[in-house]
């Protein structure tokens, strides 16, 4: 490999003249320059981007952390991500930490080690405590998207979680839906509980006292919200679903087929994110939620604004839930 006392020896000049040549730091003779651009040429020399960035304290790298990139919603916010990215100088470092805090504690050393110029973090399932100490002592710029953390200091980017969740219930609600359960996501998520709050909210708007039978936890995953939505059907009480992501809803409604229950003709499902995938499904997914990649794109701005401003006041940047009318929603039957 090529080093840049390779090229200076190649274009007989000192390696700064290189360096000089490289960077525009310094004027260099025509003569000079058109040496080393030579030898560069010949020789195939990239400079170090390591090297460039332990002298500038710059490395035009921000990681991405993540819980499960087999999840749709994070592989569309991660996409946002980098679309804002490839409109600046910088690059996505991307870590998949699978749920896993352990997982999760080494990716984050990882990154930090690579020494990104800042982190944009979906916290995994698990104690906060140790995730946010190291992130107090590494003082790296950070932006936390969708899940918030306990007792971090850091701007957050998310959806309006417990209002998307009673604009849901209420969108079933209109249509004549009173036994109108609940898929949740995990409880010791913020998101599930802001979202479960949300359904209760709309329930009692409107009077509805709710069975506590129709509320059922589980992961954030397309066979969670199968099984969950068989025990729910066998009840035969329930008219609609609100599931409270859209993996949940596409689960229940291969539930539903297979037990034979027509939707929206006996059963109307709602999901939460708004995932591309929800509009490829039979029937199509009804859901809420804002567009995924453009919350990405949101949450890299706040970041690379935070790195180019320094210490200031936290944000929090709290994107509007919107009705995605599809055709697993409609009346219920008399």
């Amino acid at each position: 490999m090529s080093t840049i006392k390779h090229v200076a020896a190649r274009a007989g000049v000192s390696f700064t003249t290189v360096s000089h040549v490289l960077n525009g730091t310094r004027r260099v003779s025509d003569s000079a320059r058109q040496r080393v651009e030579q030898a560069v040429a010949e020789m195939g020399y990239a400079p170090s981007a390591v090297a460039r960035a332990l002298k500038m304290s710059e490395t035009y790298i921000l990681g991405v952390l993540v819980p499960n990139i087999t999840n749709p919603f994070f592989a569309e916010l991660t996409r946002g991500i980098e679309d804002r990215c490839r409109q600046t100088d910088y690059s996505v470092f991307l870590c998949n930490s699978d749920d896993d805090p352990a997982r999760q504690s080494r990716y984050l050393q990882t990154l930090l080690e690579r020494r990104v110029d800042g982190l944009l973090l979906a916290a995994a399932a698990g104690e906060a405590a140790p995730l946010v100490a190291r992130l107090a002592s590494a003082r790296v710029p950070t932006v936390v998207v969708d899940r918030s953390i306990p007792g971090l200091t850091a701007d957050l980017v998310r959806v309006d979680h417990q209002s998307g969740a009673k604009l849901a219930v209420s969108h079933l609600v209109s249509l004549g839906h009173r036994a109108i359960a609940c898929l949740s996501g995990p409880s010791e998520f913020a998101v599930s509980r802001a979202r479960v709050a949300g359904w209760r909210k709309a329930m009692a708007a409107a009077r509805i006292k709710v069975d506590e039978g129709w509320l059922l936890e589980g992961e954030f995953s397309a066979s969670a919200g199968h099984a969950l939505t068989q025990r729910l059907l066998a009840r035969g009480d329930i008219t609609a679903i609100f599931a409270s992501n859209d993996l949940l809803a596409i689960g229940a409604l291969r539930a539903a087929a297979e037990l034979g229950v027509a939707v929206p003709g006996s059963l109307s499902v709602i999901g939460f994110d708004g995932i591309d995938l929800g509009g490829y499904v039979h029937p199509p997914l009804t859901t809420v939620g804002h567009s995924i990649r453009a919350m990405g794109e949101m949450a890299a701005s706040v970041l690379i604004e935070r790195i180019a401003e320094g210490p200031t006041r936290n944000r929090e940047v709290v994107l509007p839930a919107e009705l995605l009318l599809r055709e697993s929603t409609g009346p219920r039957r008399a």
